[in-house]
């Protein structure tokens, strides 16, 4: 793939989503910032929903101390800027080809790059909400945990894991219109579907494998355990997923590339 390409196009893409706006580039940091406060209000004031089995610092079972609500809000936020990425590239994928029609004529255009631009795009406004979760954390708890810096280890599977649905999704919105009809109520399902306002080990015995099968579940579980507990996530599972995100990514470039052949005809 175009290295400068990509990077010409997603800088692009970041500064046309502002364009025009009194704030510009700076609603990049007050909507997570927004959003933080929003469930803060709505989980730990309105809900007074608490995080079952988990203390503040990660500590588990009958004696761990309860999160406070700032507390609980910088871990459910953990989990929200993972889905975030998730949802923001999946739920663009089938009008990708579609919004960018005029590309698809022009033999030496890379149409493959189109979900790594989305995907560069999402990870841009990610990185600014991981920022001020940190920050947010500091000014709560008083520390970042040093296990902060591995979050790189759980984001490049994720990545991969997204592309490689986002790919499938791209070409199939082509030939399918109506994906994007339902396509939403299903990343919205897995949002409630993964460990986000729950942690895993708050689940029956029984129902665990099963909602480990959502792309969202180990992510969202591992990058909490880095940013907020201070551990570091299981290696195994580590392994099982990066595998899984590497075959999808190659399956869904493949998939991409074979029906990319038709997408002048449907268009």
């Amino acid at each position: 793939m175009n290295g400068t390409l990509i990077i010409t196009f997603v800088r692009r893409e970041i500064a046309g989503r502002y364009r025009g706006s009194m704030l510009g580039i700076v609603w990049s940091l007050l909507t997570p910032l927004f959003m933080l406060a929003v469930y803060t209000f709505v989980f730990g004031i309105v809900f007074r929903a608490r995080w079952v089995g988990v203390g503040a610092q990660g500590e588990s079972g009958a004696g761990a101390a309860e999160p406070s609500t700032a507390e609980f809000a910088v871990i459910l936020f953990a989990g929200l800027i993972m889905f975030q990425l998730f949802a923001e590239v999946i739920n663009r994928a089938p009008a990708l080809i579609l919004s960018n029609a005029n590309y698809v004529k022009k033999v030496v255009f890379p149409l493959e790059i189109l979900p790594v631009v989305a995907l560069g795009s999402a990870l841009f406004h990610a990185g600014i909400s991981l920022l001020v979760l940190l920050a947010f954390r500091l000014a709560v708890v008083g520390d970042v945990p040093p296990t902060a810096l591995l979050v790189p280890v759980v984001l490049v599977p994720f990545c991969l894991m997204i592309l490689g649905l986002s790919w499938f999704i791209a070409a199939l919105g082509v030939y399918y219109r109506d994906i994007n009809q339902f396509l939403g109520t299903l990343v919205t399902a897995l949002m409630f579907l993964s460990p986000i306002f729950f942690p895993l080990s708050a689940l029956p015995e029984w129902l665990g494998p099963w909602v480990v099968l959502n792309p969202l579940a180990f992510p969202v579980e591992a990058t909490r355990s880095l940013l907020i507990f201070g551990r570091l996530p299981d290696v195994i599972g580590l392994v099982a997923y990066t595998t899984v995100a590497l075959a999808i990514a190659t399956l869904g470039y493949a998939w991409f590339q074979k029906t990319r052949k038709g997408f002048a005809d449907v268009l």
